[in-house]
This record gives structure tokens, C-alpha cells and sequence, in this order.
């Protein structure tokens, strides 16, 4: 497997805007793992399955077929069954949803088989809640990225409301401790901070200061 860069963290940390400026400053691909994992919640609302119904969702995964495809301008895109859901990923609830199947350990064992054959293929930056500790644990870039849950309330409450959606400050923040204890307290591969990882806080930094702490490592 090649030396692909893995960074962790939680929800709202801006994890995913520091792996793509990454990925494009060292042209390498960006693998979006938690679009997998909206995929299989964008899967289960439309096959009926609650997010929440582990034997049912165990079931789906085994189902369905899930592949991650790059546009000529790098954009990544997730197809199940062949249809590209990459439109679908984005609402409150398939980010819920997200959090919910994740839990589901044969959700994690067929993402992590896929995200590894990607890896295994290319050198890629990839991000997740497990990619340090369990999908690349042997790669030797590993980084956590994390904030306070209020200034990621705060950076999700401005996104929405800049976007034209609907959005309520309390409700938002409510939402990420919730989603940091589903993620933290799972207990099937919960997401933390590995010993031989290096713990980047974006709280008080800037998207250009968190890509050069990690490039400098790297």
C-alpha cells in the first residue's frame, strides 16, 4: 500500500476543505469517506431502511453496490447501483443518517475493504473517523483534526444560512455533540486520537494555517 495521507476528526472540523487543498497542492486524489457512508444512508431512505435498524442495514450493505469514481477535474463521485447519489449527500438528514450506519460494524468492514483498494491503487489524501486508526494505520502522515463543538456549530450555521437554507444556531450545536458522541462512544471502531497521531485544533486557525501544519509534517 502506498504512503496515502490520513486525517481523522470530528464532525465540522474542517477536515475535508484541509484534505482537498492537500490533495490538490500535492495532485494526488481526495477520498471522501464519509460520502460513503451518506451513500449508504442515501441507500437505505430510498430501499425503506431505517438508519437506526442495524440488522436491516447489515442486510443492505451486503446488497448494494457501491463504487467512488473521479470526474476529468478530479471531483470525486460515489455511484450505488450504478446511479450517481452524489447530489443526495449533503441535507441534515442523510448527515444524521450517516452517523447512525455507521455504526452498523458490516457498514465499516465494507467502506474500509473499499477505501483500502483505493489506497492500495494510488496515493491518495483520505479522510474519515477511522482512517488513522484503522483503514491506513500503517501510513506514517496521520493527523487529527478537531475544533470546540461551538466553533464548529458556528462554521455549519454560517455555511447554511450563506447557502440560503434554513438554519438555528442551538439546534446545529446540539446536533454535533450529538453526532461527537455517537462517532466517540461507538463501539464498533469509535473515532479518537491515535497515540502516533498528530492533533491539529482548527479553533482558533485559519483553513491555510491547519494545510501547513499538515504539509509540514508530511
Amino acid at each position: 500500500m502506498k504512503q496515502s495521507i490520513g486525517i481523522d476528526g470530528p464532525a465540522g472540523a474542517g477536515k475535508s476543505t484541509v484534505a482537498k487543498r492537500i490533495a490538490a497542492i500535492l495532485n494526488i486524489p481526495y477520498l471522501d469517506t464519509g460520502a460513503m457512508y451518506r451513500a449508504v444512508a442515501v441507500a437505505a431512505k430510498r430501499h425503506g431502511v431505517a438508519f437506526d435498524d442495524e440488522a436491516a442495514v447489515a442486510t443492505l450493505i451486503g446488497a448494494i453496490d457501491m463504487k467512488v469514481r473521479y470526474s476529468e477535474t478530479g471531483e470525486q463521485h460515489i455511484l450505488v447501483d450504478g446511479e450517481d447519489v452524489t447530489g443526495e449527500l449533503r441535507t441534515e438528514e442523510i448527515s444524521q443518517g450517516a452517523s447512525l450506519v455507521s455504526r452498523v460494524p458490516a457498514v465499516r468492514d465494507r467502506l474500509t475493504e473499499l477505501q483500502r483498494e483505493v489506497a492500495h491503487e494510488q496515493r491518495v489524501v483520505m479522510d474519515g473517523r477511522d482512517i488513522c486508526t484503522n483503514v491506513l494505520p500503517d501510513t506514517p502522515y496521520k493527523f487529527f483534526v478537531t475544533a470546540s463543538a461551538e466553533e464548529r456549530a458556528n462554521r455549519r450555521y454560517k455555511q447554511l444560512i450563506e447557502s440560503g437554507q434554513p438554519a438555528e444556531y442551538e439546534t446545529i450545536l446540539a446536533d454535533i455533540i450529538r453526532r461527537d458522541k455517537q462517532d466517540s462512544e461507538r463501539a464498533y471502531k469509535p473515532l479518537y486520537c491515535g497515540a502516533d497521531t498528530k492533533r491539529i485544533d482548527t479553533t482558533e486557525m485559519t483553513i491555510e494555517e491547519a494545510v501547513e501544519a499538515i504539509l509540514a509534517e508530511v
